[in-house]
């Protein structure tokens, strides 16, 4: 089965002087898996503190963000074993199809 991962965190990491820094604090808020297919499947909404998602699949797919998001193969396109760190909306949700 393919899987997407998705690991979401309240904000990223931040340096002794207080700098942001392009990554996140571990352990993650929440963790879950959206099962990757050939239709769009819907992670569950997001935390309420929840303002950036790390997303990682094993296949190829695209994802579509939004409050009742259905993800299409001309969405943003993830290579298999991508991991990517995206900004969103608390309370949204992740939607992710396989793709080519």
């Amino acid at each position: 089965m393919s899987i997407l991962y998705i690991a979401e965190f309240p904000g990223l990491a931040s340096t002794d002087q207080s700098d942001s820094v392009p990554a996140v604090p571990v352990p993650p808020t929440v963790e879950q898996t959206v099962a990757i297919g050939s239709a769009s499947v819907a992670s569950a909404a997001f935390q309420p503190s929840t303002k950036w998602v790390e997303l990682s699949t094993d296949v190829v797919c695209s994802v579509a963000f939004g409050a009742d998001p259905t993800a299409a193969v001309t969405n943003c396109r993830l290579a298999a074993g991508e991991r990517v760190l995206r900004r969103v909306t608390p309370g949204h949700r992740v939607s992710v199809i396989a793709n080519t």
